[in-house]
Order: structure tokens, then sequence, then C-alpha cells
């Protein structure tokens, strides 16, 4: 097939159903880290949109999100129209996702080929994203299992990392296997060796080899959502809608790296540069300042003598004076201050609060 055909036959499934708690106090519950502006005046959900929309007019577009924020994506992506946005009823993380892109990407596009892509990270150059899609969707048309690969520019311990084989020409390598967050002196060893690439998160497979993998490594996916395979309920009815309400919550809870991608043996990874981070952290934040900047900085916030630092407000004035390496966040009802090498320690203080019960900070 001509790339012309690839091209013609993908469906972008966009998954935006996490809680993004490592950025609280702005990432709560009603707003995760996907609804939340960071760059601007976009969400980061629209503005990963936006950058795969040359690739996906909106008929072919879905979003895959949590059942609580329905609403708030569809005036995200006002553009979606019935059964496009995916509203799960319970968490059940990537693989279910993928298999429920997977059945109504088959409804929008004879062959499709399925891209599943995180709803939560930046991109700096949106045009070599698209290219490497596209040849990613070239190795997927042939029945490969496709995934992105950053290279690595520091150790990083919270990142999934890609073993390479063999350069297969167009893009794409073979893949030796996945490794999941290693150590430090690991992820460094990573870095000289010039063999692991980080994972992106994103996917590129046909649906039907979605639904194929699935059935042969997980089972119980497809056995529990059934019902909703071979086009007997349009995606776009009530009748889909309601069988998805039902039976979704008997999905296993597991990954598509866990589930799909560490045991097929015939996965292929197409090199990403083009600026890429999970915006992961706070800390992660930083690294995404403009260039000539010493701080981050968004919202009313007066910065004096301080440096390499993330400060946010969502509503006081912030003023700060002296600081170094830290991150200050502040909105109408909390505060959070730490040194930007604990940022993942946000997740300590989103525990407390719920061993409190304060839900009404979460």
């Amino acid at each position: 097939m001509t790339s012309a055909n690839v091209a013609d036959r993908i469906v972008c499934a966009v998954m935006a159903g996490g809680s993004g708690t490592r950025f609280w106090p702005l990432s709560r519950k009603h707003e995760p880290k996907q609804l939340l502006q960071f760059f601007g005046d976009k969400t980061l959900l629209r503005v990963t949109v936006d950058r795969i929309a040359p690739l996906c007019p909106p008929e072919r577009r879905l979003c895959v999100t949590a059942g609580h924020l329905r609403d708030a994506v569809q005036a995200v992506l006002p553009e979606l129209g019935p059964g496009q946005i995916l509203a799960e009823p319970a968490p059940r993380n990537t693989a279910p996702c993928m298999a429920i892109a997977a059945i109504v990407a088959e409804q929008i596009a004879p062959d499709a080929i399925l891209v599943l892509l995180p709803s939560d990270h930046f991109v700096a150059d949106a045009a070599a994203f698209r290219e490497a899609i596209l040849r990613a969707a070239a190795f997927a048309d042939r029945g490969h299992v496709v995934t992105l690969g950053i290279q690595p520019t520091t150790p990083e311990t919270g990142y999934g990392y890609i073993q390479l084989g063999d350069a297969l020409g167009e893009g794409g390598y073979a893949v030796e296997r996945f490794v999941e967050k290693p150590s430090l002196e690991t992820a460094e060893q990573y870095l000289i060796g010039g063999k692991h690439l980080w994972n992106a998160g994103v996917f590129v497979i046909r649906a039907d080899k979605a639904l194929a993998s699935l059935d042969a490594h997980v089972p119980e996916i497809g056995r529990t959502l059934a019902e909703l395979r071979g086009g007997k309920h349009r995606f776009d009815t009530e009748a889909f809608e309601a069988l998805l309400r039902v039976t979704f919550p008997n999905c296993p809870n597991v990954s598509i790296d866990y589930g799909v991608a560490e045991h097929e043996t015939d996965i292929r990874c197409v090199r990403l540069d083009a600026g890429w981070s999970d915006v992961g952290t706070w800390h992660s934040l930083l690294g995404l300042r403009p260039e000539g900047e010493n701080n981050f900085v968004h919202g009313p916030v007066l910065a004096v003598d301080s440096h390499h630092s993330v400060l946010i407000s969502k509503g006081p004035f912030l003023a700060a004076v002296g600081l170094r390496d830290m991150a200050v966040v502040a909105t109408d009802d909390a505060t959070l201050v730490l040194p930007l090498d604990r940022s993942q320690d946000v997740r300590l203080v989103v525990a407390e609060l719920s061993k409190l019960g304060r839900a009404d900070l979460l």
C-alpha cells in the first residue's frame, strides 16, 4: 500500500483518563493534568489533538477518558461527535483502552491503523512528530506493533526504556525488550551505550492486529468486550454506550506495555526526535521554560533573584525572592512548596491528604 493509503486509514485515539496527581495542587480529580494550561491558553489535551490534526480529520479522532471527565473533554474538543468520546466507567489502564479504541476504529475506517497516544505530553516539533507517526504507520500496516522511542538525554529512572535491536531502514528498529524504570546506575549505562530509547507511550498498530494481540495475550479483555465487537452496535449509538458501561468495568487492569508489548515478538520502534517531554513532574517543567529564562513562570508571579525554579499561581499573586531549584505552586485553596529534586514526592502529599479525608483538596 502507498503512504497515501496508510495516511487515509489512520485513526487517532487520545488516552485522557489519567488523574495526574504529580501536579497537585493544580491537578485535581475533576481537572487532571491533561486539562491544565501550562503553555499559553490551550490545555495539554487540546495541544495534543491539534498536533495530530493534519493526520486525523475530526471524523477520525477519538478520545478515551474517565466517565466523570466526559463533559470537560467535550468542552475542550467540541469537534468530536457522538461516540467519539469514549467514557470509561471505571479506570482499567491502557490495554482495555486500546481494545475499545480498536473496536471503534474498525467501524470508522476500513483496515484502520490505530494511533494511541497520551494526552499530556509536550512536543516541540509537531511536524517531526507527525512524520514519525507516518513512518510507524507504514510498519504497522505490515502487521507489526510499533512504538515511538526518544533518545535519552539524562539517566532518567522514572521512564520505561526500549532496548533496540537491528536497524531496519525507514527509521525503524527491531525491539529486543522493554525495561521498566531502571536503577540510576543502569540508566547511566543505557545513556552511554546508545542501544536504549525512552518509551514515549505512543503505539501504532492496525486495529485488527490490536484486537488479535489482546486476544492472544490478555484474552479476558476480548471476552469481556465481545458484544461490542463485529459492528453489531454502532459506536455512536446509545446501545453501544450502554453496553460499554456494563462490560468495561469487568476488564482486567493492565497496561499495553505489560499486557501486549512485553509478550509480542514482532515489535518495531521508530525513533522520535522532536523535542519530547512527558511533562511528568514539576521538575520537568523547568526544562520547558522559554529560552533565556531562568525560571518557569505561569500566572500572576513576581520572581526576584530567583533561579531554576518553577513558580505558578492559579489565583493569588505570588512573589518569590531568593529561591533556587524550588517549586512553588499556589491555587485558591492550597499551596505547594518543595525542592525540585523531590518533585516525585508530591504523591506523598496526595496520599496523606487521602488518609486525612480531605477529598475537598483532591
